[in-house]
């Protein structure tokens, strides 16, 4: 990759939880639908995974990284990796 930045993170939190609330609500809904329009409700869920990438535990994952994003940096010098507070070093 050519950027620090996991695949899982998304760019910024505020995007990352409308995809959460979009792709579960679309998930949740087509369940909760099946009663009152039966099959048809299931379309929501193709929407529901499109928002949320495939995987809902992905989406999870992401978010702990998208709020962890720069707060940690990993250096490694001669074998010796150490994690040091990525914003303290921010100029």
């Amino acid at each position: 990759m050519s950027d620090d930045r996991s695949s899982f993170a998304s760019a910024s939190l505020p995007r990352h939880l409308v995809r959460g609330v979009v792709g579960f609500g679309a998930l949740i809904a087509s369940v909760a639908l099946l009663p009152a329009l039966g099959l048809v409700s299931l379309v929501l869920a193709p929407v529901g995974l499109l928002a949320l990438r495939g995987c809902p535990t992905c989406w999870a994952i992401g978010l702990v990284e998208t709020i962890s994003m720069g707060r940690l940096r990993r250096s490694c010098v001669d074998g010796r990796c150490e994690l040091t507070d990525g914003r303290a070093t921010k100029a």
